[in-house]
């Protein structure tokens, strides 16, 4: 298969590596200064350093010579960049390409899932998914086991896709579910930020486990008001998503939370980082969905109170405890 990777940033890179082994691969990013050096010295010095292009990966001079010819495109970028992708490669003339994304998160400002903006700007007749799961850009280069999940409102689709990306060191599950495969994907990031915050504060092993149960209550809620399926959450895209990027060193999202608690600033913390936190774009749309869906999602809300109201995160953790007391779980 030949197969078009758009976005030249760790994710991208690193999916790109691995489906290299066994697929012809061609990776472009919109830097054009960035693709001649990762054409020049076969790695990616910027974003994952130390994993050398397989001989089936290639560098794209441009998204036209990428797409000419493949069978699949794979989309890379933040959330913020897919729908000026799409409508690039609306513009090439080659909407008729299978295609995945692989964004976690929600567009800014209006708050839309990924697969509603490609809804908008691709051919509806084209197959296409998403691709989420627990998964460090780094390990997958590195070629670590990893499981992922291939979502696509087209089943037959999703199970010929997943079956051909699979490889020894990927397995990839077919799903139908995109709804919540994608809330699961975006949520879990603003989630991440909390277990980092209260991480930082050094609250313990029990204030993050009891983080990362809660913020599953939080994304289930949200998840399935929106039409997700609750099998779905307990799943890689889900519970699986939510616990590495909770617990994990290569978060960068936790990273934030970790940085937040230090008593930095957003600006600061955004610049020291160098690569996108997917959780600091969706924190407000998620706020802004859950509101307008009557879900409760006291957690969310204080990380938007941690990252954009200046609010002391000690007090923002304390105002979640002192919360009244409520049934686990209950009727929605």
């Amino acid at each position: 298969m030949k197969l078009a990777v758009l976005g030249a940033g760790a994710w991208g890179t690193a999916l790109a590596i691995c489906f290299a082994r066994q697929h012809r691969v061609l990776l472009w990013g919109r830097n054009p200064l960035q693709m001649e050096a990762l054409a020049q010295e076969r790695v990616n010095r910027q974003y994952l350093d130390g994993f050398a292009f397989p001989e089936g990966l290639n560098v794209a001079a441009s998204l036209e010579q990428a797409i000419d010819g493949a069978d699949l495109i794979l989309i890379v970028t933040a959330s913020a960049g897919l729908r000026s992708t799409l409508q690039k490669i609306v513009a090439a003339g080659c909407a008729d390409i299978p295609m995945l994304w692989a964004c976690k998160g929600f567009e800014a400002n209006s708050a839309l899932l990924p697969h509603k903006v490609v809804a908008q700007e691709y051919p509806v007749a084209t197959p296409t998914g998403v691709l989420s799961g627990p998964s460090f850009a780094k390990e997958v280069a590195a070629g670590l086991p990893a499981a992922l999940t291939l979502a696509s409102f087209d089943a037959a689709f999703a199970r010929d896709i997943a079956a051909q990306l699979q490889n020894s060191r990927l397995r990839v599950y077919s799903s139908e579910d995109v709804v919540a495969v994608e809330v699961g994907g975006a949520v879990k990031n603003v989630m991440a930020i909390a277990a980092g915050i209260s991480d930082g504060l050094k609250l313990g092993n029990n204030a993050r486990a009891a983080l990362i149960t809660r913020g599953l209550a939080e994304i289930s809620r949200l998840g399935l008001k929106l039409g997700g399926r609750m099998e779905t959450f307990m799943g890689l895209t889900g519970m699986g998503d939510l616990i590495l990027t909770c617990t994990g060193d290569l978060s960068r999202n936790r990273r934030v939370g970790l940085s937040l608690a230090e008593g930095k600033t957003l600006d600061v913390i955004l610049h020291e980082l160098g690569h996108v936190a997917e959780g600091v774009a969706s924190a407000r749309e998620v706020q802004r969905l859950a509101r307008e869906n009557e879900v409760e999602m006291p957690i969310t809300d204080a990380v938007c109170s941690a990252l954009f109201d200046n609010a002391p995160v000690r007090s923002v953790i304390e105002r979640l405890m002192v919360r009244d007391s409520k049934p686990e779980f209950r009727a929605e």
